[in-house]
């Protein structure tokens, strides 16, 4: 039996990171930069600092993206807020500092702009992570119109951010179909599923759209893989290419 779709206020096209490649991600100059592509919807990655802090980046060590090292997770926010987050992409964007949760929110609602937070434990932290991440996303977005879509791979993660903030949204990430994927998404209450752009075919789709479930994708720089992620109808496509695709409902 299917299941009516719930309403759906997000765009299609999402900026990975705030602007894909183009600008460091997960700074507010990456987020600025989509903002002038057209982009009106963006995906951030949201962990937590050893004191609380609920901030931005991807990785768990900062060496990739910043110019510390170590693990982000186990230092305090008086010490991540001076690292380096622009330096290592170009001269640009040297000196670009980690943003909190709070600034990209500032940024976002001042402008109208939507947010897919992924809540990124440092390992050994999902509970925690998306408790802390929930809790923030509820408090900086109330009475916001639309939420922030909260998404994870990790199940306790959104767990736990719908034990705290039961209103927002919440999608859970695939990197693989294993059996009991739809089964995982309906038993953690969520509204969408997000894949790997490569696990989506005709069978996929209508299982997701039967148990009434929005599909996303994940990272879609390819117009061929674009062109057929519309052609099955699904719902989001996240993106690098912010200077390729146009950001068009």
């Amino acid at each position: 039996m299917s299941h009516p779709l719930p309403s759906w206020p997000y765009p299609r096209w999402i900026a990975h990171r705030g602007a894909g490649r183009l600008a460091p991600e997960n700074t507010l100059a990456a987020f600025r930069l989509g903002a002038e592509h057209g982009y009106r919807m963006f995906e951030c990655d949201a962990k937590l600092s050893r004191d609380g802090i609920v901030f931005l980046m991807h990785d768990a060590a900062l060496d990739r993206t910043t110019d510390g090292t170590g693990i982000g997770g186990e230092q305090p926010w008086s010490e991540l807020s001076q690292r380096d987050a622009g330096g290592w992409h170009s001269r640009r964007y040297a000196g670009e500092p980690l943003p909190t949760l709070a600034a990209l929110a500032r940024f976002c609602l001042a402008n109208g702009h939507l947010l897919n937070i992924e809540i990124k434990p440092t390992p050994g932290t999902e509970r925690e992570t998306g408790a802390a991440v929930a809790r923030e996303a509820g408090h900086l977005w109330a009475g916001a119109p639309v939420p922030p879509l909260l998404t994870s791979f990790k199940p306790d993660a959104l767990a736990t951010a719908r034990e705290v903030a039961p209103h927002l949204p919440r999608g859970l990430l695939l990197d693989t179909l294993r059996e009991s994927w739809l089964d995982e998404a309906k038993s953690l209450g969520c509204a969408a599923v997000v894949c790997n752009h490569a696990l989506w075919d005709a069978a996929s789709v209508g299982a997701a759209r039967a148990a009434g479930l929005r599909q996303l994708s994940y990272t879609v720089n390819d117009e061929w893989a674009a062109r057929r992620l519309i052609d099955l109808g699904t719902d989001g496509i996240i993106t690098d290419r912010v200077d390729l695709f146009a950001p068009q409902d």
